[in-house]
């Protein structure tokens, strides 16, 4: 990959076209999965968008970042719904570094125990 080539491939109607041919089935059943999911239920399209923005900016898919915020506005979501959702996973994210920070703080405790010949 040469420095020119941007990291991430443009979606275009062929290549989605390549991989609905090679797995026809899955690509349909996925599909009617995403169309089901993100449906008007107990909570509304707008909001299942929303949650997709933020979760897309975790996942870190450039992909979805896109296709969920543009649906999102497609769905009314203004441009301060959008940011708010998009802070949420930010704070999520870091919470749970935060929060697994737990994970070092035993390990750490546990090592100097075992350092100082206790159990």
């Amino acid at each position: 990959m040469s420095e020119q080539e941007p990291l991430y491939q443009t979606a275009t109607k062929e290549l989605a076209e390549q991989r609905k041919n090679l797995a026809p089935k899955t690509a349909e059943a996925f599909k009617v999965f995403s169309q089901s999911v993100f449906a008007d239920g107990a909570l509304p399209a707008k909001t299942k968008q929303l949650i997709a923005v933020a979760v897309s900016h975790v996942t870190q898919c450039p992909y979805c970042i896109r296709g969920h915020t543009k649906s999102a506005m497609q769905h009314g979501a203004t441009p301060e719904e959008i940011m708010e959702a998009i802070w949420v996973a930010a704070e999520m994210r870091a919470g749970a570094a935060y929060a697994h920070s737990i994970l070092a703080l035993d390990t750490l405790n546990r090592v100097q125990s075992e350092k100082h010949g206790q159990p």
